[in-house]
């Protein structure tokens, strides 16, 4: 007799050992309710030949569908299962989790195979497999009655064959249970296996047969409370005409214009993410007080600026992180290494933040461009799961309008849908970034006289974000204005947050109101091209000393001065640039 059903009941709640507080050993609540929904005596069985499940990142979606898929086993309601990830690594992570519950599966099963093993209960796919060859998936699936697993089944949209295909493999399946930890698409492509019904406009809405949002999630103590840190700050880019812009990130713009102005920001080049990287860097080493085990993550638009990243907390920690550039042979392994190490940082591209599953990450950097509802949930649910009551994720965030309402509406459930005129995510969807991507492309081939350049940014520290409020003002990194909010301890109840964050503020009112008591004007962030200003006009008159002490000409020590400390000529310099080669001047000056 199969024993499945067994071997679950020692299943902690999520994979891998990244159980919440007092709730290992057994399910959670919510998945014992989502099951006894299923298994409603009073509901036909054949309306649950599909089921959908949402539940947000970190509550234990694996235990739920493996718990399921062992009771149907036992019952001899299915004889094979088929799980469907997103991602290779996550391929593995299904395995390791079914063997744990008396399941074996193989994640290593190739379209070239064209039969599985009988000694395995099933096979873990992508959807990308599928897509490659659905008649052979239909085969497997008609072949006896399977279960199949969607997990984060909105990657059934991502293109219109893989939906086909998809549809095309299972549409013969006794069960099929989908799976999502994310607010659905933001587009209108229909998604397979998905009941869609018309709310009274007459839109077609997704139909979850089971709901777990984070908002209750959070009061079950189930995942972390997330506090977001918000960085503004002034930038200045060239235009592809030749025009030079500046803007401040966090002010009321154009899309375009927030789009460049966000764009500067994130350029590793700059001075805006050493800032916010070196902020949240001592925001790690604070969490690490409470959490010694605490790591971070950033998450990168591309491999370019990961690399660059990486090299910048390289300097600043003195220890290259964990780099993981892609789904490649090699990231399951390094991802794997990170979550069961100590180590501090990891650097991924975007491409992968699904497939991070690292429990101890506290701390996140968002450095990426993309903005759409279900990506930001993706990418926060990195930081969510909780193992132990009380710990607490922070999020470091560019001051942008689309984020930080985001970030405001972490607990707002979304329904899929279709029909609809025009989308109520405005500056949401991230085809249009890849759409001006493509265009810019296109237009280079046309005229070259001119590329798209960041040429310099500086950060602000913004304010805090919780639950739903903000908290703070303006503040200098480096600050005790922003160590007030990055400085908090890890460990932390949510009305703890709240508390502290609203005592923070006062405590930087008082400061402030103190100052002026004094006479003591408040400093606030200079314009960015009056911050370049003065320091060209500081390093130009220690250019001119030095040059009148040594015989040299101002070009001849502008020249060794950039030799020395490395970067452009002093009109594209950054102010951490500029800054280098004052530091520089001043010391040959004061021991002369």
């Amino acid at each position: 007799m199969f024993r499945a059903t067994a071997a679950a009941e020692h299943l902690p709640p999520s994979f891998p050992e990244r159980a919440a507080w007092g709730t290992a050993g057994k399910l959670r609540a919510w998945q014992e309710e989502a099951l006894n929904a299923y298994f409603d005596p009073t509901v036909n069985p054949a309306s649950r030949r599909d089921f959908l499940v949402s539940a947000t990142p970190g509550a234990g979606k694996t235990t739920f569908a493996l718990r399921l898929a062992s009771e149907l086993l036992q019952r001899r309601q299915v004889d094979r299962i088929t799980v469907v990830a997103p991602t290779e690594h996550l391929k593995v992570q299904w395995a390791d989790a079914a063997h744990r519950a008396g399941i074996r599966l193989d994640p290593y099963f190739s379209n070239r195979h064209g039969r599985e093993s009988r000694q395995f209960h099933g096979v873990v796919v992508t959807y990308a497999q599928i897509a490659v060859r659905a008649s052979l998936h239909r085969e497997l699936t008609n072949s006896a009655r399977t279960l199949v697993i969607l997990d984060e089944v909105h990657h059934a949209g991502d293109a219109l064959s893989w939906g086909d295909a998809v549809r095309e493999a299972f549409e013969g399946a006794e069960r099929r249970l989908s799976l999502t930890g994310t607010p659905f698409r933001s587009d209108t492509s229909p998604i397979p296996f998905v009941r869609y019904a018309r709310d009274e406009r007459g839109v077609r809405l997704s139909q979850t047969d089971y709901a777990y949002g984070y908002g209750h999630a959070l009061r079950d103590g189930v995942v972390r409370p997330v506090v977001f840190l918000s960085y503004a700050g002034s930038m200045r880019w060239r235009t592809r005409a030749g025009d030079e812009m500046e803007a401040a990130l966090g002010q009321d713009d154009t899309k375009d214009v927030t789009a460049q102005a966000w764009r500067t920001a994130l350029d590793p080049g700059g001075d805006w993410m050493p800032a916010v990287l070196s902020a949240a860097d001592r925001r790690l080493r604070e969490v690490r007080q409470h959490i010694p085990d605490a790591g971070g993550l950033v998450i990168a638009t591309d491999q370019a600026a990961a690399r660059a990243y990486a090299q910048i907390l390289t300097d600043l920690t003195g220890t290259p992180p964990t780099v993981v550039l892609s789904d490649d042979a090699g990231s399951g392994e390094r991802i794997t290494k990170f979550a069961e190490g100590t180590q501090r940082w990891m650097v991924a591209v975007r491409m992968v933040s699904e497939g991070v599953d690292v429990p101890r990450l506290c701390v996140g950097v968002y450095a990426t461009s993309a903005s759409t509802p279900l990506y930001f949930a993706q990418a926060i649910g990195r930081f969510v799961r909780a193992r132990r009551r009380g710990e607490l994720a922070t999020v470091f965030l560019p001051s942008v309008p689309v984020l930080l309402r985001l970030g405001s509406e972490l607990e707002r459930e979304r329904d899929h849908a279709l029909d609809r005129e025009t989308s109520d995510d405005a500056l949401l969807d991230d085809s249009l970034v890849d759409d001006a991507n493509r265009q810019e492309e296109t237009s280079a081939e046309l005229a070259d006289e001119f590329e798209w350049e960041a040429l310099a940014s500086i950060a602000t520290f913004e304010k805090a974000l919780f639950d739903g409020e903000e908290y703070g003002a303006l503040a200098t990194p480096g600050s005790a204005e922003e160590w007030d909010f990055i400085g908090i301890p890890g460990l932390l109840e949510p009305e703890q947050v709240s508390e502290l964050l609203k005592h923070r503020q006062q405590r930087q009112a008082r400061r402030g109101e103190d100052r002026k008591e004094r006479g003591e004007v408040e400093t606030q962030p200079q314009p960015l091209h009056r911050t370049l200003t003065e320091q060209r006009r500081l390093l130009n008159s220690l250019v001119s000393i030095h040059a009148r002490g040594t015989g040299q000409t101002h070009a001849q020590v502008h020249a060794e001065v950039r030799r020395m400390t490395g970067g452009p000529e002093v009109a594209r310099c950054t102010v951490a640039q500029l800054q280098a080669r004052i530091d520089l001047l001043r010391k040959r000056l004061g021991s002369a």
